[in-house]
């Protein structure tokens, strides 16, 4: 493929071709991502692409965690952001929610958990990915809690049970069977289940504020991030 990042020697990189096998996969579907064809999109070899994953299966990993490290990265800035408690969450709503029907990321994640059984080694690294999720989720509300902006709760177990239902959702979205092709409906209803599951801090009793971030709330286009 023209324009493939290359390194010295003229061979593609690994991250080019991690980048490309996501393109591919939105564009065409995981059912059509082979290594031939990912090496004639790249102008290689499917030998070069195997020397340094070895199988489908390790380059398909390697792909779902380059993304999951670029999400990883937006989250950090997430949490540092000096805006409220409640609009780090809704922008988190929306990194986690993919952004329709052919998003890369989470084709990979179902893929992932299909082959999860009896693979200790995809389970392992399923469980990783996830408890990056989970602790800067549950790091979100214990902080939403201490700066009194949400009622004291189990951060821990809500974490658990708002990432679980980002999951149904998620799924059914890439699925075509959340209201479509449309992934706003998941949003909203994620954004409901927020209220059903956290409580405000009640009013008037002394709130701290979190920051002066006057940015709208609004995200941008990352990697597996819905919009609305």
């Amino acid at each position: 493929m023209a324009g493939a990042a290359r390194r010295r020697d003229g061979h593609v990189t690994q991250e080019r071709m991690l980048e490309e096998a996501m393109t591919a996969i939105a564009e065409d579907g995981l059912s059509s991502l082979t290594m031939s064809a990912l090496a004639e999109r790249l102008g290689t070899s499917g030998g070069h692409i195997l020397y340094y994953f070895g199988s489908k299966d390790l380059l398909l990993l390697a792909a779902l965690r380059w993304s999951e490290a670029a999400l990883a990265e937006e989250r950090r800035a997430l949490l540092s952001r000096r805006i409220t408690a409640e609009r780090k969450l809704d922008r988190f709503l929306r990194l986690y929610l993919p952004c329709g029907p052919r998003d890369p990321r989470w084709t990979l994640w179902i893929e992932l958990w299909a082959r999860t059984p009896g693979n200790s080694a995809l389970g392992e690294a399923q469980e990783e990915l996830d408890r990056g999720w989970h602790e800067d989720l549950e790091a979100l509300l214990a902080a939403g809690v201490a700066r009194r902006r949400f009622a004291p709760l189990d951060a821990g177990a809500r974490a658990s049970e708002l990432l679980a239902l980002l999951d149904g959702l998620s799924t059914r979205v890439v699925l075509s069977q959340e209201s479509g092709r449309d992934p706003r409906p998941a949003l909203e209803v994620a954004r409901s289940a927020v209220r059903a599951l956290i409580t405000p801090y009640a009013s008037g009793t002394g709130d701290v504020p979190d920051g002066t971030d006057s940015e709208p709330n609004v995200t941008g286009n990352v990697p597996g991030g819905a919009t609305s």
